[in-house]
């Protein structure tokens, strides 16, 4: 049995010990290539029976920014505004009639269909584990992530999602961050404080 391969310690500075929330942004654009690659990464992230329930708005053009911005609070009016990405982390609770492409060798569809609070359970869940893995993922691919969630939900459903199982989850901006803009970094836990061994 060999070891398996590690993250050298410049990569996890990347990924977490220096990786910031940002609230400012250079003026510079993110591709759509980027785009693509930090989804290609982070779409095999695991969810439950792989029912992949995460769907992303990615908001660009000044009309959809103008649009999204309605829906946020004033303290996120500004980050929002000028971000060159705000990326909507959406769950569609419909996801389970996709199981016949994602997990073929089983009847999951037949699991959740009926039962509401499976349904429900099930999408909020997977659908936070993915936006969580993409918010790692645009990192991986060398942006920075503003995470947010102060705006209306309801609001940002009817705007952008009318029409299907589509909901809002939380938003987050991103682009390449401004370090002049950055607050302190806040405490974090020690493994004592939070973690216990069995």
């Amino acid at each position: 049995m060999t070891d398996r391969p590690v993250l050298d310690s410049a990569a996890c500075d990347l990924m977490f010990r220096e990786a910031r929330t940002h609230n400012g942004w250079l003026d510079k654009p993110v591709s759509e290539e980027t785009l693509h690659a930090a989804f290609d990464l982070c779409k095999m992230g695991p969810t439950s029976a792989n029912c992949s329930p995460m769907r992303v708005l990615f908001v660009r053009s000044a009309a959809e920014k103008e649009k999204l911005l309605t829906c946020v609070s004033g303290g996120n009016t500004e980050k929002t505004r000028t971000a060159p990405v705000t990326a909507i982390i959406a769950n569609d609770f419909e996801f389970y009639e996709h199981f016949e492409f994602l997990f073929p060798h089983d009847d999951a569809r037949a699991w959740f269909t009926g039962n509401q609070t499976l349904i429900d359970t099930t999408a909020m869940r997977n659908g936070s584990l993915q936006g969580a893995y993409f918010m790692m993922a645009c990192r991986a691919v060398g942006l920075d992530c503003g995470a947010m969630s102060g705006f209306e939900n309801d609001k940002v459903d009817e705007l952008f999602f009318a029409g299907t199982q589509v909901r809002s989850n939380f938003l987050c901006n991103l682009g390449y961050g401004d370090p002049k803009a950055l607050f302190p970094r806040s405490p974090r836990f020690a493994f004592e404080e939070v973690c216990t061994v069995l």
